[in-house]
């Protein structure tokens, strides 16, 4: 009965700024997590063992464990197993940002690894023969030949898992990084304004993420005409 939306008016630049940090991460952590997913994909299929096994035990540790788990643990911890490394009289801060940013590349890498292996699986294997009768080795094959037929055949489902980062990034408030959810439960607690500000990032949210997945829909049904 008390609804005051003039609360949140007020607080759009605060709130913005705490957007833009959100989307900041999103990007840096899907672009770091793509990378490095994709060597861990690379190092699952490949023929070494040791790397394999190695890429597989990272993948399965990373999607076992709730990634706010993995914000807290590099969080306090690290700067502890630092301050042992070095030798220094106090931990060293990593500062919140710098965690979210980590972890989030580290736990994405995971989720994304599993993306490009089934992506890398979904190409004949014709193509492999044939990218190496053309003189091409390992790496120009990959890099030319199946990483890109790989990345596109999986590109509606990365972007699903984009938006899904999208989403966990409102997990860094734990660490008291002000992203866009820090910003307005901060905004909530000192106005007690609780319900118009959690409801605005409630419907925010909302529109965002269900506009991108009509858009990744639509995308996922023009790559199967492609085909």
């Amino acid at each position: 009965m008390n609804f005051d939306i003039s609360i949140i008016t007020n607080s759009l630049p605060y709130l913005w700024k705490g957007f833009q940090y959100t989307l900041e991460l999103t990007v840096i952590s899907a672009a770091g997590g793509l990378f490095f997913g994709t060597l861990l994909a690379l190092a699952r299929l490949s023929s070494i063992k040791g790397l394999q096994m190695t890429a597989a035990g990272y993948v399965n540790l990373m999607r076992s464990i709730p990634l706010v788990l993995v914000i807290f643990w590099f969080f306090f911890l690290v700067p502890l197993i630092l301050q042992a490394i070095t030798g220094a009289e106090r931990p060293p801060q990593v500062g919140a940002e710098r965690t979210a940013i980590i972890t989030f590349i580290m736990f994405e890498a995971a989720y994304f690894c599993e993306i490009m292996r089934a992506g890398i699986q979904s190409i004949p294997r014709g193509q492999i023969h044939s990218s190496y009768a053309l003189g091409l080795n390992y790496s120009q094959t990959m890099r030319l030949v199946i990483l890109p037929q790989a990345f596109r055949n999986m590109l509606p489902v990365l972007l699903t898992q984009t938006i899904i980062l999208f989403q966990d990034t409102s997990l860094v408030y734990v660490i008291s990084a002000t992203d866009f959810v820090g910003a307005a439960a901060k905004i909530a607690q000192r106005d007690s304004k609780l319900v118009e500000m959690y409801l605005f990032v409630a419907l925010v949210y909302f529109i965002l993420c269900f506009s991108l997945s009509l858009a990744v829909k639509q995308l996922q049904q023009k790559i199967a005409v492609i085909r």
